[in-house]
């Protein structure tokens, strides 16, 4: 493909100057692209392709010229770089919408749609990806522009912010999950995957530590609570973290949904909100008697068991969640204070209970196929998916040795 610049002189507007534009030349087939500019017949040097030097506002007018030219020759090497056909179509009409597609712009998008969904955790960790990139490079950034130099000074950049591995690790998962579904969605083309040779998974760091022991169980039911202001919150938290611990370690925001309707005859039922799996196990008499020391003493079946969500307040997906973590970081700042007074060198939290629920029927010889051995960051979920391929009464058998 060739272009040059000309002058319409077959179009003579009424202040006597014709219009100034680019010729594009494919083959047989022809495109013009106006310059936005117009000159005087006399004050155009058609084999020169420029304005004459006597041309009033000459140098305004050369400057739109040579920034245009130099556009379209930007795009076109682009294309070339690409390995893409140079034609019409891929320089004019699909131009716009695939290599001018904006990291931000799509971001944005997504984080609107998974809060339509009602996805409020996800959409929080794309927001938080879209904050950190925004402080890192502009957001106006295309993808097809991100190649592996912009991924690895990402990192730099996540890093000198204090960020840890794992929760680098988080950011460029998602990261990656937005490049491979907007190049799926044809936004852009791609001549090579960054991600292919920057490892995600590498950034990963297994963390040992995530599980506290039988006897530390004991030691947080034993525990006098000192009275002050925040007494019945402290227990409140205990009594969080204990149920987690008794109910094969259901996490915070299925606690939180929990109503009384999905007890039943002793029995637990419910869909876990990341997989949307449905559990079912016996309560043992621990769970039973927290369940009943929050029960309200007239309640309907779809009332929530735990002061946490209220079915008259907390009526929006959004008011749920927004709702449900702010109290989790209350409790989870009761629960470190908790460890420190029995002891523990790392802090408690509601997610240490699902660990620990996990590591103590292994330690007590469970079969290694129901709790698996993967307890860390990376593999709770598969944790999840064994529990929920056995009996419902492997299941209850093995959750005896949690007392």
């Amino acid at each position: 493909m060739t272009f040059k610049v000309i002058c319409r002189k077959e179009i003579i507007y009424k202040n006597s100057t014709s219009p100034l534009c680019l010729l594009f030349f494919q083959g047989k087939r022809k495109k013009a692209v106006g310059l936005g500019v117009s000159v005087a017949l006399k004050h155009w040097d058609a084999e020169a392709q420029k304005v004459t030097d006597d041309c009033p506002d000459r140098d305004n007018i050369q400057f739109q010229i040579t920034a245009k030219v130099k556009e379209y020759e930007k795009k076109i090497q682009r294309l070339e770089i690409m390995d893409i056909p140079v034609t019409f179509e891929n320089l004019f009409e699909q131009n716009s919408k695939r290599l001018n597609c904006s990291v931000g712009e799509y971001l944005k998008q997504t984080i609107e749609r998974l809060e339509t969904l009602g996805k409020y955790g996800s959409a929080s960790k794309h927001r938080s990806l879209l904050s950190r990139l925004s402080e890192f490079r502009s957001l106006n950034t295309r993808f097809d522009e991100i190649d592996l130099a912009f991924l690895r000074d990402f990192e730099l950049f996540l890093r000198k912010e204090g960020n840890v591995n794992n929760s680098i690790a988080t950011k460029f998962a998602i990261f990656k999950a937005a490049y491979n579904k907007a190049l799926a969605e044809g936004l852009f083309l791609q001549k090579i995957n960054p991600f292919a040779k920057y490892k995600v998974g590498s950034l990963w760091t297994r963390t040992w530590k995530r599980a506290i022991t039988k006897e530390d169980i004991q030691k947080l039911v034993a525990l006098e609570i000192i009275p002050n202001y925040r007494t019945d919150y402290a227990e409140f938290a205990r009594d969080i973290f204990l149920f987690s611990y008794y109910t094969a370690g259901i996490n915070f925001t299925d606690m939180a949904t929990l109503r009384y309707c999905d007890i039943v005859d002793g029995r637990i039922y419910y869909s876990r909100h990341k997989t949307q799996k449905l559990l079912s196990f016996q309560l043992v008499p621990n769970a039973m008697q927290i369940i009943e020391k929050y029960s309200k003493t007239s309640h309907a079946q779809e009332d929530y068991i735990f002061p946490i969500l209220d079915r008259s307040e907390h009526k929006t997906a959004q008011q749920i969640f927004n709702r449900t973590h702010k109290v989790l970081r209350k409790v989870n700042r009761e629960l470190k204070t908790l460890g420190e007074q029995i002891g523990l060198e790392m802090p408690l939290t509601t997610y240490v209970a699902r660990h620990t629920f996990a590591t103590v029927l292994k330690r007590s010889g469970v079969n290694i196929a129901i709790i698996s051995e993967s307890l860390g960051h990376s593999d709770l979920s598969t944790t999840q998916i064994y529990l929920d391929s056995f009996e419902n009464s492997q299941i209850d058998a093995a959750m005896q040795n949690l007392l």
